[in-house]
């Protein structure tokens, strides 16, 4: 049978939005919904608990304030692991054959990954708050607090028992204990307010809120999995690197790719800080969470459809890989035009409604951060599909040369235009970085369909 009248027989037995791919677009909506249901609980609460801390810190001590959660973010998303992709990714394919004791020993291994991660993190904190702690502008008697601040934010990394909750296909459960950080930062905010209205109050809010939901996610992880994941004696957690060939490699790729993304944004509040100093940090950082909070459907559409990606990819081929890329893609840019639409009509009444008339200044940076954020919602399938086709090491070159492109142009923008500079360099490397991953996410389908 020649290659065209293969490629034509395929083409009978799978029909798009039908079949393997129907069922995989119809699990992201029914995943991403799940999320959205617990995001939505969270994007309501953000604005209250937002509206608190505001208006009872001002503007420059949220600007502290905006700092410290920042370095925090900065030092974790620079140690963790997306430990939850090799949990799916790799367990996927041992719960297949039955194998629940590797299952185990690749969930073992992602342990020990976020353990060495939450010590790496301590040492690194410590560091950093003895040699630039001044910099923070914190305060006399700051220093422990934050430090201890930053211990919580790496213990209670949660990524081992995520993966566990989508291995499963239990979004469900991952929504419920993932609105367990708005829920307890809405009370922990209260109790700031009535007890210690400081920045001490608030981060010891803020830190309660990040234990708690680790504690859900773990304590849900264990009861969803039960013994589908093995026993917990069977053999050496590393016995993981030699039973699934390449999860170094993968693991490595998924963790820089990750730390080079977040740490743009999380440096960028940092930057912004060194040049305006904390009041301008404060309004960037509030432009940014209120741009993020509009635009948290990209994240979750990220994660279902890696799920949804990695499964067509090893069990239905290229044609319905094709078609599921294809609709994500155009679902994805529907939410971007509703998003920025959004923004326009919107963004300026719902800034001055969270934080007062003393925050206003910000709505130009949400603006622009809004139009970035959305811009990374389009291409929200790209990603997932160069890990699903094990292009892991391209996605991350992608993403390495767009977080230098965007700190580059911050740092050549600010001195000029200051925090309207840095935002706006915040659009131009969303878009460099769309046109690069576009190009390579095409590239991949071509190459895995059949001549």
């Amino acid at each position: 049978m020649s290659g065209i009248q293969r490629k034509a027989s395929r083409q009978v037995k799978f029909k798009r939005g039908s079949g393997a791919g129907g069922d995989g677009f119809a699990r992201i909506l029914a995943n991403t919904g799940w999320l959205l249901g617990g995001k939505g609980v969270g994007a309501v609460l953000s604005l209250a608990y937002l509206a608190i801390v505001t208006r009872t810190l001002g503007v420059a001590d949220f600007g502290r304030f905006a700092l410290v959660l920042s370095a925090a973010n900065v030092i974790k998303t620079l140690v963790s692991f997306d430990s939850w992709q090799i949990v799916v990714r790799y367990g996927q394919t041992h719960l297949a054959d039955g194998n629940g004791d590797a299952v185990n020993r690749v969930l073992r291994f992602c342990i020990l990954i976020d353990l060495a991660s939450a010590l790496a993190g301590g040492l690194i904190a410590a560091l950093i708050l003895l040699l630039f702690g001044d910099l923070l502008e914190l305060g006399p008697g700051m220093g422990w607090q934050v430090w201890l601040f930053c211990m919580v934010m790496m213990v209670t990394i949660r990524s081992s028992p995520t993966g566990v909750l989508r291995l499963f296909d239990r979004f469900d459960s991952a929504a419920v204990a993932e609105t367990m950080i708005p829920v307890g930062r809405m009370a922990g905010a209260a109790a700031a307010l009535a007890l210690i209205p400081t920045i001490t109050g608030f981060l010891i809010a803020w830190g309660a809120a990040e234990l708690l939901c680790a504690a859900s996610y773990w304590w849900l992880a264990l009861r969803v999995g039960g013994s589908r994941i093995g026993s917990w004696r069977a053999g050496r957690a590393l016995d993981a690197r030699r039973e699934n060939p390449g999860i170094i490699g993968f693991l490595t790729a998924t963790n820089l790719q990750t730390t080079l993304t977040s740490m743009g944004q999380q440096v960028a509040v940092l930057i912004v800080g060194g040049f305006v100093g904390p009041a301008g940090a404060g309004l960037y950082r509030l432009a940014n969470q209120l741009a993020n909070a509009l635009t948290k459907i990209s994240g979750l559409l990220s994660r279902s459809i890696f799920v949804e990606l990695s499964r067509t990819q090893s069990s239905h081929g290229a044609e319905a890989l094709d078609a599921l890329f294809r609709r994500t893609s155009r679902l994805a840019l529907l939410a971007g035009a509703v998003i920025i639409t959004l923004i326009l009509t919107i963004g300026r009444p719902l800034l001055g409604l969270v934080a007062g008339d003393d925050f206003l200044p910000a709505y130009p940076l949400l603006l622009l951060l809004g139009i970035a954020a959305c811009v990374d919602l389009i291409g929200v399938s790209y990603r997932p599909l160069l890990m699903a086709t094990d292009r892991a090491g391209l996605s991350l070159r992608i993403t390495f040369i767009a977080t230098l492109l965007l700190l580059c142009l911050q740092a050549a923008l600010l001195p000029l235009y200051g925090t309207k500079g840095a935002a706006t360099a915040n659009v131009v490397a969303a878009l460099a970085g769309f046109a690069m991953m576009s190009l390579a996410s095409r590239g991949a389908v071509r190459a895995r369909k059949p001549d």
